[in-house]
């Protein structure tokens, strides 16, 4: 059997808003396995940043579990939260959220700066990725200076930094047009031919036909499966 990196199980996210309740997930199970490409589309509001947000630990469970490469995420504090994203998570935000400060390379270097790498390894790291992604020539580039379509491909270089074995993507050619998506489409490629496990939130079809498995998510719950 393979081993599960995800195993989510009545898993439940309530947000409060005022007086409001909102159930951004209700009741959900969830498997999947090492190595599996999975992506997840479905409407606004469905809870799909939500379900990636709570995989990778950057938000909490209301009720139910997620488990993740063995870790109850929701039974940690932040500190430990941090550590585990460090060592096991890659994310790809649909905004970039680069750093405006740093150039393309001091982006992708921040990231394994945190995880404690030696200078020199870092520096070579850094440059191996900027290569993988066809930026090695805007190294040296502030984020301003970079196309969208750059911007996104430095965001998955330093996702991969520190070379996680899970890599989640919130619609990453969601703001990009056709060929600067094929791009991006390329590089997820990539990470499936690795054997990386991939969950990626798309509505784009040329993603959701690299998926080993796809996801319809509607009003918090997994509707069906398309394998």
């Amino acid at each position: 059997m393979k081993e599960k990196v995800v195993l989510a199980s009545s898993l439940c996210k309530q947000y409060q808003i005022g007086s409001l309740t909102i159930e951004a997930l209700k009741n959900l199970d969830l498997e999947i396995e090492k190595g599996e490409f999975v992506s997840i589309y479905g409407p606004s509001g469905a809870g799909k940043t939500t379900l990636l947000n709570l995989i990778g630990g950057l938000d909490k469970p209301t009720s139910g579990k997620v488990v993740v490469f063995g870790h109850d995420l929701g039974t940690y504090d932040e500190d430990f939260l941090a550590t585990f994203r460090c060592a096991y998570v890659g994310f790809v935000f649909q905004s970039y959220n680069l750093i405006s400060t740093l150039t393309a390379i001091e982006n992708v270097a921040f990231a394994v700066e945190l995880a404690g790498w030696p200078r020199e390894r870092i520096g070579k790291r850094s440059e191996n990725l900027l290569k993988l992604v066809g930026l090695e020539h805007r190294a040296n580039h502030f984020p301003a200076q970079l196309s969208g379509g750059e911007q996104q491909r430095v965001a998955f270089a330093r996702a991969l930094a520190n070379d996680p074995p899970l890599l989640l993507a919130d619609e990453p050619t969601g703001n990009l047009d056709v060929e600067t998506g094929l791009e991006i489409v390329r590089i997820l490629e990539k990470m499936k031919t690795k054997g990386k496990t991939v969950i990626v939130v798309t509505h784009d079809e040329r993603i959701l036909e690299l998926a080993n498995r796809t996801l319809r998510l509607h009003d918090g719950r997994i509707m069906d499966t398309n394998e």
